[in-house]
């Protein structure tokens, strides 16, 4: 068995993957264009005091559906998962002018959550099947930027939408977008091989199904960089009302155009130079953002710390999926990163939880709410630093 390095001339934008980055930027627009309007709207339903459960419903079911979405991506194919996840977009978006009770809308972003829980898994394992190895911290990048350009966009759009015609026309308008985003799957070729016909014994679980050994360090890494964020979807637009920011989308698109501009070249510092490398500097950097958010007392400085964040989680995305790539058997690749991807929901989840009831309700909370925050997420700085321990990196290589 001879062991070669690939060749540094095998393509990485081929046309199936360009299909599924552009298919990726409809889905995340789709489901982040109405997070900005959706505690307005809670509250205007009579449910102000429910605020932090529109992000960890939705976190929660996400990160309940990750095993089956994993083995089903493992069994079933990638494809078939992709398109369920993103078909939930397109029915939950359509139901919410619909639904007038509190109890309703949350049972509602209960059963959305389960777009994001097979969506991006079999994404982010289709594209560990098309790239090539050596490149595939830069294809992580790359498709952290599909998404992100989806969601950068897709808020303060959702927001104009809100503020000029109605709250119904954003809802559909993200129905649409993700109409769009599941017909561009069709398109493309299965690369599972030896795939399953689906069958109700497919969702049985084994424990290292729930929780795959091979993905619980990256997920640790993973929920601390990610726990900000909850609190960022939660209590920052109470924030931008009030230091007077009318489009409550604008700071959510600044974190990811700034999340953009570093993942395009971060994923490939992580082929060169390592994966822990990368993810020591990001979360260093995403705590000295967190604490920042904290200190924002102005439009200016609250927009300068959504850069600074946004910064901070572009690094460290590619890298961390990378890592999980790197540590997988093929064969079970879907059910690792459905592992990293709970800690990821898991962390948003109890990140706007936390957040909530520390802020509860008051504007004077904030600056406290973020230094708790904080504080959880160097919890994984420390883990890298003091605790964790790794083999050199070794740069991909194919098995010939």
């Amino acid at each position: 068995m001879k062991v070669v390095q690939k060749s540094t001339q095998q393509a990485l934008y081929t046309r199936a993957f360009l299909v599924l980055c552009l298919s990726h930027v409809l889905f995340g627009a789709s489901f982040s264009m109405m997070l900005p309007e959706l505690p307005g709207h809670l509250k205007n339903l009579g449910g102000e005091e429910y605020v932090g459960l529109i992000i960890a419903l939705f976190t929660l079911t996400a990160g309940i559906s990750r095993p089956f979405s994993g083995k089903l991506t493992d069994t079933v194919g990638r494809i078939p998962v992709m398109v369920i996840g993103t078909t939930v977009c397109i029915f939950c978006s359509l139901l919410y002018p619909f639904i007038s009770s509190v109890a309703g809308f949350l049972f509602l972003r209960l059963v959305h959550g389960f777009s994001t829980g097979f969506k991006p898994t079999a994404s982010t394992a289709y594209v560990a099947d098309i790239v090539p190895s050596h490149r595939r911290g830069e294809a992580m990048g790359i498709l952290g930027v599909s998404l992100n350009t989806g969601t950068s966009g897709a808020p303060p759009f959702g927001s104009y939408l809100v503020n000029n015609f109605s709250i119904d026309t954003m809802f559909f308008a993200s129905s649409f977008l993700a109409v769009i985003s599941v017909m561009l799957l069709f398109g493309l070729k299965e690369t599972l091989q030896n795939k399953k016909p689906f069958s109700a014994k497919l969702l049985a679980l084994k424990k290292e199904e729930i929780f795959h050994p091979v993905g619980i360090r990256p997920g640790l890494i993973t929920f601390s960089l990610y726990f900000g964020f909850g609190a960022i979807l939660t209590i920052v637009p109470d924030k931008c009302v009030d230091l007077g920011i009318e489009n409550k989308g604008m700071y959510l698109g600044i974190i990811t155009a700034s999340s953009i501009a570093s993942r395009l070249v971060a994923g490939r510092v992580s082929d060169i130079y390592g994966r822990l490398p990368v993810l020591k500097v990001a979360l260093f950097s995403v705590v000295g953002s967190l604490v920042f958010f904290g200190y924002s007392n102005s439009p200016t400085w609250l927009f300068l710390a959504s850069g600074f964040l946004g910064f901070s989680f572009g690094i460290s995305s590619p890298a961390m999926f990378a890592w999980a790539i790197d540590r997988a058997d093929p064969k079970q690749l879907g059910r690792v990163l459905a592992t990293v991807y709970i800690a990821l929901e898991a962390g948003i989840g109890l990140g706007a939880l936390i957040s909530a009831a520390v802020y509860q309700n008051k504007v004077e909370n904030f600056t406290l709410s973020f230094w708790v925050i904080a504080a959880v997420s160097a919890l994984g700085l420390i883990y890298l630093l003091t605790i964790h321990k790794e083999n050199p990196y070794i740069p991909p290589t194919e098995v010939k």
